[in-house]
């Protein structure tokens, strides 16, 4: 595997530059290298959701009180929340966000910088806006139930009061798409005709009926629309990778545009004028770029500076004024916008402390857009930037009761080294004082595609206040960093990576050792970073001395086997087909090496988890049981891949706190 990273040698201090790689990437050591399987095992269960766990082992694995006092530390903890970025009205007057102050997000408004905010939904189930209708009259909602993963949407009036139904069924994904520019139609797409397949339909507003505009099999999105009714459509082939096509619903003729037949990644909208489109790819380089692309010439022209780093997403507003990007900075995020006629850069207030400046949606009018800034101080905080004034105002100001967060640990960007000589990138909070040396908990993100990133962490500070170094690196495979890093550990190339796992533990006994004595390490995560979690624990077992591993993934197999259908076939791409990749697939399965397991590891679940089955946990649990290895599983019955519910996550975090403290400390806060 070669990869062109960065320039090698010299000093490196731009966190722009991906880590420096060697020409080639060994295979697991030999000594550490996943034994062959001889036979595959039986799948032990079958299907998910909690319907496929009996009832008896639900009550079995049910979670239970945590100390008051933990509680309470966690409880002031996520009593630290920040409204999510929301959208403007036309007028300017009102700003429409979801917030999770009641301890599930709901939908708000405020009506006026600083003003009371007014709640808009309620219940036990999260609801968040996803678009304002061009007017200003309607907000477009989407609800889910008990974390299945399977929203409907809803119009809730900007007022307030009963929510109407556009579509929520059992077991059907509803996602929005788009409301038309006349505000009298909203386009969804939903898997109601096939689980593995969206259609796009058309909801009249005025008559409450629906249509299906376009019904052709595949993983489809409308990602843009005309004035016309022509549509932008997107198919997803893998998990990154997707074709887009221009679909005419007058004469139902689709036209095929880009990424056809060449599973390549692409993101692209409609720009100002007729036949063009502005498209980000990493296609002609290392790294996303944004471009401009004409039905005329057919050819990407960079729009975007070649910056050496990703171009995380980018927007229009509606008027096709305005394109919004953010730059992903080896991990921070810094906001762009250009003219999208000239594409001229276009100026914004500066935010130097701030490790993320992000945007939403801009007002129907282009007028007025949110602006989020983050840095690890406390949650994000919201403004209202106006482009006709050329003012900043903060509008919401985020809740943190009793807690002076000026002193929490900002996150610091470090490298360790892999064994091939790759810096992997971390990123380090570290409390202000410790019994040395410090016991180090490794936090692994999900994805495998996702990214470990600064900013404020109620979890990272929770183990930061406990005494903890709260480590979160950012293995092979990860997004951020260029597009042969995040490729490094697709399917069987996974066997060629997986060290980075060890290696951050051999770094770690090493470099952070006090006069000899290595500090305890902790290992934790959730789904993928469940899954490394795990293989830390059974592959690599003994590099690390206590395990929680959250929704995680126990059997590659079983797991591809049992996942919700319409996400199967975008994981294969991930991490291997069954049929043909099944030996590899086991091997790298830390099911396993369940045997090698040597120190206490704890499992956390969801049993209405539709991505990483709960029958993933449940069978690990008993192979742990069955080993005599010090265990613990919990199964929230009423949750999803992970934790929504406020009462929940309480308990959730003690677990993961009480659990650590005990293993690694010799402690217990219970």
């Amino acid at each position: 595997m070669t990869l062109l990273l960065c320039a090698c040698g010299g000093a490196t201090t731009q966190p722009a530059s991906p880590p420096c790689a060697t020409a080639t990437t060994p295979p697991l050591a030999a000594s550490s290298a996943p034994a062959p399987v001889a036979a595959t095992p039986a799948t032990p269960y079958s299907g998910h959701g909690v319907a496929s766990v009996p009832k008896e082992v639900l009550a079995r694995f049910a979670p239970v009180p945590i100390a008051h006092d933990v509680s309470r530390r966690i409880q002031a903890m996520l009593d630290l929340r920040g409204p999510g970025l929301g959208s403007v009205t036309p007028d300017g007057k009102s700003l429409v966000f979801p917030w999770n102050v009641t301890g599930t997000w709901q939908v708000w408004r405020s009506d006026g910088p600083r003003g009371f905010p007014v709640q808009l939904t309620g219940g036990e189930d999260p609801a968040r806006p996803v678009a304002l209708t061009p007017d200003g009259r309607m907000i477009v909602v989407s609800r889910d139930r008990k974390g299945e993963e399977n929203p409907g949407l809803y119009l809730l009036d900007l007022a307030g009061g009963q929510l109407r139904v556009v579509q929520h069924k059992p077991g059907v994904q509803t996602r929005f798409e788009f409301v038309t520019d006349d505000s009298k139609a909203v386009y969804y797409t939903a898997n109601d005709v096939k689980k593995d397949s969206y259609a796009v339909y058309r909801f009249d507003i005025a008559t409450g009926r629906a249509e299906q505009v376009f019904g052709q099999e595949g993983l489809w999105r409308a990602a843009d629309h005309r004035p016309d009714g022509t549509l932008l459509l997107a198919r997803q082939t893998g998990a990154l990778t997707r074709e887009y096509s221009e679909y005419d619903p007058a004469s139902k003729t689709l036209t095929p545009l880009f990424g056809q037949g060449e599973a390549e990644e692409y993101s692209a909208a409609y720009g100002p004028s007729s036949g063009e489109f502005f498209v980000l790819t990493p296609k002609l380089g290392e790294f996303r770029r944004l471009y401009r692309w004409t039905l005329k010439d057919k050819k990407l022209e960079p729009v975007s500076p070649d910056a050496r780093m990703d171009v995380a997403g980018f927007s229009l507003d509606r008027q096709r004024k305005r394109v919004y990007y953010t730059l992903n900075d080896g991990g921070y995020t810094r906001l762009r916008v250009i003219d999208a006629r000239t594409l001229k850069e276009e100026s914004l207030p500066t935010f130097p402390e701030a490790d993320h400046v992000v945007s939403g949606p801009a007002s129907s009018d282009g007028r007025y857009v949110a602006i989020g800034v983050g840095t690890s101080q406390g949650p994000m905080r919201s403004h209202v930037w106006d482009w006709k004034t050329r003012k900043l105002v903060e509008w919401v100001v985020p809740s943190t009761p009793e807690i002076d967060t000026t002193r929490f640990a900002s996150a610091k960007l470090e490298t360790y080294p892999a064994r091939d000589g790759t810096p992997i990138p971390m990123f380090v909070r570290r409390p202000s004082s410790c019994e040395e040396p410090c016991p180090v908990v490794v936090h692994f993100h999900g994805g495998p595609e996702g990214q470990s990133r600064p900013g404020f962490s109620a979890l990272g500070q929770l183990f930061v206040d406990a005494g903890f170094v709260f480590a979160e690196p950012n293995v092979r495979g990860s997004d951020g960093y260029g597009k042969t890093w995040v490729k490094a550990d697709d399917g069987v190339k996974r066997q060629q990576v997986l060290t980075d796992i060890e290696d951050c533990s051999r770094h770690i006994r090493s470099a952070w050792a006090k006069d000899g004595k290595a500090p305890r390490i902790g290992v934790l995560g959730g789904s993928y970073g469940g899954y490394a979690t795990l293989a830390a624990m059974t592959i690599f077992a003994g590099a690390y001395d206590a395990g929680v591993a959250d929704v995680a993934i126990g059997n590659l197999l079983t797991f591809l086997q049992n996942t919700a259908p319409y996400r199967r076939a975008l994981r294969i791409s991930e991490y291997g087909d069954p049929e043909r990749d099944r030996d590899v697939l086991l091997q790298l399965s830390p099911v396993t090496h369940v045997g090698k397991v040597r120190a206490p590891l704890m499992l956390i679940h969801g049993a209405t988890d539709p991505r990483v089955p709960v029958g993933e946990a449940i069978q690990f649990h008993d192979a742990l049981v069955a080993r005599g290895v010090t265990t613990r599983l919990v199964v929230f019955p009423d949750e999803g891949h992970g934790t929504q519910k406020r009462d929940n996550r309480v308990l959730e975090y003690g677990y993961m706190l009480e659990f650590l403290e005990r293993h690694l400390k010799g402690t217990s806060s219970h």
